[in-house]
């Protein structure tokens, strides 16, 4: 059956869906010898289909894997860095960092840390990580000094961040010391560095930050150690799958209208 190339990579692990994209704008895809455009399909059981030289061969496709890392401050949430900075893929098993098509689903920023999802279901990838159907995430955020309720107020109701108001946010003080504040909050959208930009703009910059929970996957408990890496439980893949239903649906229901 054909697909599109870019579908094709994603469901067998090669790449996200995004990342595959971005293969076959650079020209790193070919079909039948032929480098592919964007969009292009293809039937993995009849086509041949090489990434970098490497075909893509039916016995190669790996099982799913579903992962929650506590990702430590200092590491990055990509594949690859340019720069030779350590990443997310570092801390996982020889057998997993190879050949498994496993990659962060959305990001941390460097100096955040915390519940990240890493998985080789490039369509899971794909709905997850969709600006208009994010899942909440719950954070905990310690700013200097001590916001006022009219600030945590102005928070909850939308900041302006590049020409765009964010979303509604849950925003709650949950400790207190001399100089600092610590914050839950809880969004359902996730824009570049959003917390700490928006803390920096009310004028109470970010200390520290942890993301704690994504949807009901949490963290704890039991505690999962900074650095260290566990599978999604039943409940929790079904959570997931039931996220990616409801943006199915939703979709469908948008193209009808």
């Amino acid at each position: 059956m054909e697909e599109r190339i870019q579908k094709i990579l994603s469901q067998w692990g090669v790449a996200s869906r995004r990342q595959a994209e971005e293969m076959i704008r650079l020209g790193r895809v070919r079909c039948n010898g032929k480098v592919i455009e964007l969009g292009q399909k293809a039937d993995p059981q009849v086509d041949a289909i090489t990434v970098d030289g490497k075909l893509l061969q039916l016995r190669s496709r790996p099982q799913p894997v579903y992962l929650l890392l506590n990702k430590p401050a200092g590491v990055i949430s990509t594949r690859h860095d340019p720069q030779g900075r350590r990443t997310v893929m570092d801390l996982l098993s020889p057998e997993l960092r190879v050949g498994q098509g496993i990659h962060p689903v959305g990001r941390l920023d460097a100096d955040s840390t915390g519940a990240l999802l890493l998985t080789n279901d490039g369509n899971l990838t794909l709905a997850l990580t969709h600006p208009r159907h994010s899942i909440t995430k719950t954070y905990r955020v310690w700013v200097e000094g001590h916001p006022p309720p009219a600030v945590l107020q102005q928070w909850r109701r939308g900041v302006i961040l590049d020409n765009r108001k964010t979303r509604p946010a849950r925003v709650s003080i949950v400790d207190q010391n001399h100089t600092h504040t610590c914050l839950e909050v809880i969004l359902q959208e996730g824009r570049n560095r959003q917390i700490r930009r928006i803390a920096q703009q009310l004028g109470y910059p970010v200390h520290q930050l942890q993301r704690t929970a994504i949807g009901l996957i949490q963290l704890q408990p039991p505690p999962l150690p900074e650095g260290c890496y566990r599978p999604l439980q039943d409940f929790e893949l079904r959570f997931l799958r039931d996220q990616t239903d409801r943006i199915r649906i939703q979709e469908s229901s948008a193209i009808k209208e």
